[in-house]
């Protein structure tokens, strides 16, 4: 969390939070403190819930936020849905010295979340996954925002390369920005484009009986739906192969797509020219992560760990090629035979 907000927040904002939303001021647990303050309370039974600095987003954007996550539950899609404060308001603001707050809840997921090496990992897993996203592409086209609306992907602030990327990194700076104008440049249609989660990893949902349950939408945004397949592949490659060779990832990388995508179809619908276009929303994931890299960390300051992750985006980037690259002509024929 940045320093601005972390002077804000304290146990008196904390604890106005949880009399809004009638949570026991005596039982609760944190869990996150990245983008946002995230909190396991009890209110009747275990639920979330999340405090999100306005440096962040907007009363609006968190409110158009929760619409659609319930929305999308109420088209029977695993998802956390918003619950409303003892005032009856899905969103409440508490103000502070540096901007405010704004408060929300939700149920708690059932299930676990996935550890690295876990034993579900594997097609069958793969499969639910590429079907939980299918499912939500395919609501989604229906969806109609009430009043405001999440920001669309290239209005993300992370984009302004510059603003957090240092000059000595300017051929990264100007290759990010070509690569923007690449993707601004791809066609927005129905079938293509609309209000995706953009941040599916095992991170963000649990697995309970076999199948998944997604929470954590705060970087929901109008985008391609395809970034909402290469993400869950990214992440899946970081956590697990980042430091295997090419080879064993671009092998991982057609292992997981096939899987993913055999459930993502039965869903919904993607064209083959769009699958080849992965690459490009893996190399745009890439950028962002360097961005927030610099923004959230004193790159100067870094554990080990650390900056051996800030070395590996940037010997990509440098080099110009994704976290992994299989190959799609094999892929799509495969798919094609299912």
């Amino acid at each position: 969390m940045e320093a601005r907000v972390e002077k804000c927040f304290n146990e008196a904002v904390l604890v106005q939070a949880l009399e809004k939303f009638g949570a026991d001021r005596h039982r609760y647990k944190k869990l996150g403190d990245f983008e946002n303050y995230v909190f396991e309370v009890d209110v009747n039974g275990p639920s979330i819930l999340r405090l999100t600095h306005s440096s962040h987003r907007s009363m609006e954007d968190v409110k158009a936020e929760l619409h659609w996550v319930n929305f999308l539950h109420d088209h029977e899609i695993n998802v956390s849905r918003a619950l409303p404060s003892k005032n009856d308001h899905f969103v409440e603001e508490i103000e502070v010295e540096d901007g405010s707050f704004f408060v929300s809840l939700f149920e708690k997921a059932p299930g676990r979340q996935l550890k690295k090496n876990d034993e579900v990992y594997g097609q069958e897993l793969y499969e639910v996954w590429g079907r939980t996203i299918g499912k939500m592409h395919h609501a989604t086209k229906d969806y109609h925002p009430e009043g405001a609306h999440r920001e669309h992907w290239d209005e993300e602030d992370l984009l302004q390369f510059e603003k957090y990327i240092s000059e000595e990194d300017g051929n990264i700076i100007s290759q990010g920005k070509a690569l923007v104008r690449e993707i601004q440049a791809l066609p927005k249609e129905r079938d293509t484009y609309g209000l995706l989660h953009s941040d599916i990893h095992a991170g963000n949902f649990f697995y309970y009986e076999g199948d998944i349950h997604v929470f954590d939408f705060d970087d929901s945004s109008y985008h391609y739906f395809v970034s909402d397949i290469a993400i869950p592949l990214y992440y899946t490659v970081w956590g697990g192969l980042q430091g295997e060779d090419r080879e064993t990832r671009a092998q991982f990388a057609e292992t997981f797509l096939y899987s993913f995508l055999k459930g993502y179809l039965k869903e919904n619908t993607v064209e083959a020219e769009w699958i080849k276009k992965i690459p490009l929303f893996l190399k745009l994931r890439d950028y962002i992560l360097y961005s927030v890299l610099h923004k959230k960390f004193d790159v100067m300051n870094m554990s080990e760990g650390e900056q051996q992750m800030l070395k590996q985006v940037k010997d990509r980037l440098d080099e110009g090629e994704p976290i992994a690259q299989p190959s799609y002509e094999r892929l799509l024929q495969r798919l094609s035979k299912k």
